[in-house]
């Protein structure tokens, strides 16, 4: 991007804010902002974005970056009234970075294209501590020339960028991915539970798994940090936002035909922890329905 393109920045949440401060920091551009919430929007001021106060001032900018939580809000501050796409224009480009619907990256890819508009979405993946760090992984959909031109800006708060082809391919790919995890973490703490019942300790059974083909991300990260530990914090990735993405999964195998049911599994798990109290931690306390059935 040239020395002269402005950039703006919608969604400062748990992830947003850290990925907007890396482009501030990193960019030395400006940065506009907007976001419900005063008070992140106060701290990114304070290190030196701008905040426009609304959908219509951001729109000024020339790459516009979105974190939102879901397809619904994404839809909503793209189709409402005084929305992104009422503003979009020839030259302008539009980075998803939230986990959205395959169908509804595609569709707006189409309008904000029929308005002269580029399309991305790239999906981020990691933790609120690899956002801090700048250490995200993102999964890209667009065309090689977009992709060229941002690849540089998402390095500024990932350290692993992929392009997964064209429009749409990003999310497939961070869909599945947590689709992959999920059922991981699953058999982990079905594997406790059974552990646990014929008197193996989760740590021993851990130890065990760390040693052999059963090791994986999922056990050196979900497995020890949460479920052996037995921890599942508020603002951390969710239940509810999990069951989200798995939602999205089960609606993009039913388009293909197939029936996924390690996914319909999952989900379920996911739909039976936020019902008993537990959809704002994080999702790992799938163990705790898990465990309770074993009883």
């Amino acid at each position: 991007m040239t020395g002269s393109s402005t950039f703006g920045f919608i969604g400062l949440g748990v992830m947003g804010e850290p990925m907007c401060r890396h482009l501030v920091q990193k960019t030395k551009q400006k940065v506009l902002i907007h976001d419900i919430n005063a008070e992140p929007a106060a701290r990114l001021v304070q290190a030196g974005a701008v905040d426009v106060g609304s959908i219509s001032g951001l729109a000024r900018a020339d790459v516009i970056f979105i974190s939102m939580p879901s397809g619904e809000h994404l839809k909503k501050i793209c189709e409402m009234p005084g929305g992104l796409l009422e503003f979009a224009r020839a030259g302008q480009t539009i980075v998803d970075l939230s986990t959205s619907p395959l169908k509804l990256t595609r569709e707006l890819a189409g309008v904000f294209k029929a308005k002269g508009a580029d399309y991305a979405d790239a999906p981020v993946a990691r933790t609120r501590a690899a956002a801090e760090a700048g250490t995200l992984a993102i999964s890209v959909g667009a065309t090689a020339d977009v992709f060229a031109r941002i690849e540089p800006l998402l390095r500024c708060f990932a350290s692993e960028v992929t392009h997964c082809g064209d429009v749409g391919s990003g999310q497939v790919v961070k869909i599945l991915n947590n689709m992959v995890v999920v059922g991981t973490v699953t058999a982990l703490c079905e594997a406790v539970a059974i552990a646990n019942s014929a008197g193996v300790s989760t740590e021993t059974l851990f130890d065990a798994f760390s040693k052999g083909s059963a090791d994986s991300f999922a056990l050196r990260n979900h497995g020890y940090k949460a479920v052996a530990a037995q921890e599942f914090p508020e603002r951390v990735f969710s239940t509810d936002y999990m069951h989200k993405d798995m939602s999205y999964a089960l609606d993009m195998a039913r388009d293909a035909g197939i029936e996924a049911r390690e996914a319909a599994l999952g989900a379920g798990l996911l739909a039976e922890a936020s019902q008993n109290g537990f959809g704002a931690n994080y999702w790992p306390v799938i163990l705790k329905i898990i465990a309770r059935s074993s009883k």
